[in-house]
């Protein structure tokens, strides 16, 4: 009997359909479009005047987005400071008063309130999902009613800026979208129409580079703000500088870092006068975390080591000594009513 042979076809994978560029580009457009028109509504115009000593009134502009239907706003800590009046034009023409609740010009965060019915409030993404390469839409209301949207993508992430209060920014967000005269403040959004981060600078000298602060930076700006009128800092009262040390030295203490700060002045009755410490200290540990530079000092002195025991680490001729140190709170002053139990709805954990 003859055998017939049986040959099962093996089943073929759909081929995918390659999209066109024409239909790439819709695609794009799109996905623009329809993030520019949910967040629109939430976009504001920020008017600023500062009176001189003279009498002369100076104006500045700038934009922000509402991120709380009860009427408060986020913007640029530099777009309204030391403003005597502000005022904000909403997407429908109405223009408010604005009462500022709180600001910080070491993140650049600022807070402000109108009142206002039928607003709508923007969504905030997690920025610690953002990837590099993801769609970035720049969006700012410089002139009131004449929005602008500006797209590209997310360049990098994790870079550092100075702010104009002159600490270091950290985690800042790069992006190609270009950042308009005005957009200061202004929501940096993905394609779902959620708010990745708050446009703050661009650098003139270089072409593309604009950045933003991250929204989940933002978000714990606005808790404090909301709760404080300020963000609470722990400082010790010290001048310093950053220094190099020799390898003899970081051998010798078993040291993870060269860099370390050293202290070249004490505050009168301060902490670290109380605590012990001397001009010619070089910190190298705040709570056993390696310290290499001044930021690193000021990024450690964060609201929970206010009023605790906290170990410095010195060096101090051949010794390495840890000193116990109380920080007290950096001295700020309350611009406005707060809630001190403020929760913003989203805030990351």
């Amino acid at each position: 009997m003859r055998k017939m042979a049986i040959t099962q076809k093996s089943a073929s994978k759909p081929e995918k359909k390659k999209l066109s560029d024409g239909a790439l580009m819709d695609a794009y457009s799109d996905a623009v479009t329809n993030a520019v028109q949910k967040l629109n509504p939430s976009v504001v115009h920020i008017e600023v005047r500062h009176m001189g000593n003279y009498g002369q009134v100076a104006a500045g502009s700038g934009s922000g987005f509402i991120f709380d239907t009860n009427g408060y706003i986020l913007t640029n800590s530099h777009v309204v400071n030391g403003a005597s009046e502000v005022y904000v034009t909403l997407f429908d023409g109405d223009k408010h008063s604005a009462q500022m609740i709180g600001e910080d010009p070491e993140s650049d965060i600022a807070v402000l309130k109108i009142e206002a019915r039928n607003i709508r409030a923007a969504k905030l993404a997690d920025s610690k999902s953002l990837k590099p390469g993801q769609l970035a839409i720049a969006i700012g209301s410089p002139f009131g009613f004449q929005y602008t949207v500006t797209a590209g993508v997310v360049s990098a992430l994790g870079r550092t800026l100075r702010s104009s209060a002159g600490n270091l920014m950290d985690n800042i967000i790069q992006t190609d979208a270009a950042l308009n005269p005005g957009n200061s403040g202004g929501p940096l959004v993905n394609s779902s129409g959620e708010v990745i981060g708050v446009n703050t600078a661009t650098i003139a000298d270089a072409q593309g580079l604009c950045f933003a602060i991250p929204i989940n930076t933002a978000k714990f700006i606005i808790e404090q703000i909301m709760r404080h009128g300020h963000v609470r800092r722990g400082r010790i009262g010290i001048a310093c500088q950053n220094i190099i040390l020799n390898g003899k030295a970081v051998h010798f203490f078993g040291l993870e870092s060269e860099k370390g700060v050293l202290v070249i002045g004490t505050e009168d009755g301060g902490p670290a006068e109380v605590a012990g410490l001397y001009e010619g200290d070089i910190i190298v540990e705040l709570n056993n975390q390696v310290i290499e530079t001044s930021d690193d000092l000021h990024k450690k002195l964060q609201e929970g080591l206010i009023n605790e025991i906290t170990t410095v680490t010195v060096l101090r001729g051949n010794k390495k000594l840890n000193l116990p140190i109380v920080p007290r709170e950096s001295k700020r002053t309350v611009q406005a009513r707060t809630d001190p139990n403020y929760r913003l709805s989203g805030l990351r954990k």
